[in-house]
């Protein structure tokens, strides 16, 4: 299974998603928009990692 390191860890174009996420908002107090869109960020991540395993699994069956 996958957790919350997975999601944080997880990297697209070299660039760790929601680290670079946060990074781009230094500074500034966060939105109510600005966390639930986070969040959604953070669930699809989530579904991503959780999709590339099922179809890691698909390939080795």
């Amino acid at each position: 299974m996958f957790g919350p390191e997975d999601v944080w860890q997880f990297m697209i174009g070299g660039y760790q998603v929601c680290e670079k996420w946060l990074k781009d908002r230094r500074g500034r107090t966060l939105s109510y928009d600005d966390v639930e869109h986070y969040k959604k960020i953070c669930v699809a991540l989530g579904e991503t990692i959780r999709l590339m395993a099922d179809k890691r699994l698909e390939i080795f069956e």
